[in-house]
């Protein structure tokens, strides 16, 4: 709005200048008052025809050599001069569309197939300058705004307000930040700023929310492209493009691909590169945070595996493949470099910058499918944030989960997901919210006091003590007064504050059973063996694919537990040969904590 309300009380514009510098302005005045008269000139035609001669130079002191006497003073004493002002610098400016080709004595066809411009992009103090003058001049000559489509940027400011200034050195250095964050993450961290949106914008001088950007969006993608070439090269798989996976997960980020393509487009098209970098980094957490993490077993599977393990491998594969291809196309434009760097390494062409923007039709769209994994990976988060919570690592097993919600009924054919992504024996779906927590409405006071005045208290105390009724038309009655969408907040609240955690959307409740039993602490120490072991494998340079033998020497309170699970330990780490034995001192071990236990290990390629 700021545009509008600059026109409501724009003042005239002085558009001449009392300037040696600058567009002589072509007027040519009598000198003598007694017979006035005021020739204003349109082109070097008609300056000729008129002085007999053509101006070689249009800047000052040539063009004021140009003289002639009055055509109606009988007399011939009073001559015709040039006015001494120059045009004002935004004058030109304002002139760019039709001056930068000539129009219209060149170029009419076409400056008029491309006026007015499609996008134009400055900051606000230019609501007064340039964008004022492009648009009074060209509604004074054409009648028509003289852009379609603009982007207003605000003004980028060190942390404490101040404009960045070579001066101050109040900034970091753009090299610095090349050479260690990269051309793309300062672009990004740019683009997807407020800036963007005309409001101003305040860096660190160390270029902190740089590195942010490094981590949030360029390392996501980064890792997503060096996991997929990682198993893909060792398995010497050649991915093709292919959408026509059965798996859930591969269906869901296919969808969710499609649905990134559709808001990406429209994003750009309205030229709107911040809303466009918030759906590529939402699309990102969907993409290595769900999506390749709970595939990880498909790609892990072995080469010489069943026919259906193969061919789920080969499904994970090309999905992925199929992703990556797209969503680097789609981040092009914003993340040139590493887009070109990861497209081409998948694909072997020459740019990525060459290929086409991906066709919706080209990825199936299942926006139900997408719903419902998006608000199983709700429910996932609310979960694991209850067991942050309480200080239950995540590999640690436990009894159940419960959700709670309208219509939670429909993501039954989930809960094997969200059984192995919460670490759960089992997953309960109910309706009945109010058997976990309730609704607690908050009033917006600022928006109902200027409504209700005295009233407002009213419902504020109303609200505290439970005494409202929602509508079914989303409106809510309380204290004889109709609050409207806008104008309140519904909170869900669990009942006990301890186990029970809101849902993002806050239309459901999750609950945990925290009783760790023996046997749950059991199977809690065996999956920590395998990460333990997995972690080694890794520091011992051992590739993904190697098998291995395994003998662990553990402390008494956590033998019992790894002999268990020892056959499950076994499988998970590949280890042909697993053995419970005793290490003589002084052996050449490893040494890991299980629950504050040692375990010494001896790992070795098979």
């Amino acid at each position: 709005g700021q545009f509008g309300k600059w026109l409501e009380g724009a003042r005239d514009w002085s558009i001449s200048r009392n300037r040696f510098w600058g567009a002589p302005i072509p007027v040519w005045k009598s000198d003598d008052p007694a017979y006035p008269r005021i020739d204003v000139y349109g082109s070097l035609d008609e300056i000729e025809a008129d002085f007999g001669v053509r101006p070689t130079n249009l800047h000052r002191p040539f063009i004021d050599d140009l003289v002639r006497p009055n055509p109606d003073d009988p007399t011939g004493q009073s001559m015709m001069r040039r006015v001494p002002e120059v045009l004002d610098c935004w004058f030109e400016s304002g002139s760019m569309p039709y001056a930068q080709v000539h129009y219209p004595f060149e170029n009419r066809e076409w400056f008029e197939g491309h006026f007015p411009g499609d996008f134009i992009v400055e900051y606000t103090a230019q609501t007064r300058g340039w964008f004022y003058t492009l648009h009074v001049l060209a509604t004074a000559l054409f009648d028509k705004p003289a852009f379609s489509n603009v982007i207003c940027h605000g003004t980028v400011l060190d942390t404490t307000g101040r404009k960045l200034s070579k001066k101050l050195r109040n900034y970091p250095d753009p090299e610095a930040v090349f050479e260690t964050q990269g051309a793309d993450a300062l672009r990004w961290f740019l683009m997807s700023s407020p800036i963007l949106r005309g409001l101003d914008f305040r860096i660190e001088q160390d270029g902190a929310g740089i590195a942010e950007v490094v981590r949030l969006v360029l390392n996501p993608i980064w890792n997503a492209y060096h996991f997929f070439t990682l198993y893909a090269n060792a398995d010497g798989y050649r991915a093709q493009v292919r959408t026509d996976s059965a798996d859930v997960l591969d269906r869901y980020i296919l969808a969710k691909t499609h649905a990134l393509v559709t808001t990406v487009t429209e994003r750009l098209d309205a030229y709107d590169l911040a809303g466009a970098c918030a759906e590529i980094r939402a699309y990102l957490d969907a993409l290595n945070n769900w999506y390749i993490r709970r595939s990880r077993d498909r790609f892990w599977a072995p080469a010489g595996a069943d026919d259906s393990t193969a061919q789920a491998k080969r499904d994970a594969y090309d999905t992925l493949y199929t992703v990556l291809t797209t969503v680097t196309r789609i981040t092009a434009p914003l993340l040139p470099l590493l887009s070109e760097e990861v497209y081409r390494g998948l694909t072997g062409a020459d740019s990525v910058h060459l290929t086409d923007w991906p066709e919706l039709d080209a990825l199936p769209a299942d926006p139900e499918l997408v719903r419902d994994m998006d608000r199983v990976r709700d429910i996932t988060t609310a979960a694991l944030s209850l067991r942050e919570a309480r200080g239950l690592r995540t590999r640690l097993p436990l009894a159940h989960l419960t959700v709670a919600g309208r219509e939670s009924g429909r993501l039954e054919p989930y809960a094997p997901l969200l059984r192995d992504e919460v670490n759960v024996k089992a997953v309960t779906f109910t309706d009945d919210l109010e058997a976990f927590g309730r609704f607690v409405l908050k009033p917006q006071g600022k928006v109902l006091g200027p409504k209700l005045g005295g009233d407002t208290q009213k419902v504020m105390a109303a609200a505290r003590n439970g005494e409202w009724e929602a509508n079914a038309d989303g409106t809510v009655a309380v204290a004889g007064h109709t609050l409207q969408p806008d104008e309140f907040e519904l909170a869900l609240e669990s009942r006990d504050g301890e186990a029970t955690a809101a849902v993002r959307a806050n239309d459901a409740l999750v609950n945990l059973d925290v009783e760790i039993t023996p046997e749950l602490a059991a199977e809690g120490l065996a999956r920590d063996l395998v990460r333990a072991l997995n972690d080694l494998r890794k520091e011992t340079g051992l590739d993904v694919s190697d098998r291995i033998t395994v003998v662990v020497d553990p402390a008494a309170p956590v033998r019992d537990a790894i002999q268990t699970h020892a056959a499950t330990i076994a499988g998970e780490v590949l280890a042909t040969d697993f053995r419970i034995d005793a290490l003589a001192e002084g052996a050449d071990a490893h040494q890991v904590e299980l629950d504050g236990h040692p375990v010494r290990v001896q790992l070795a390629r098979a």
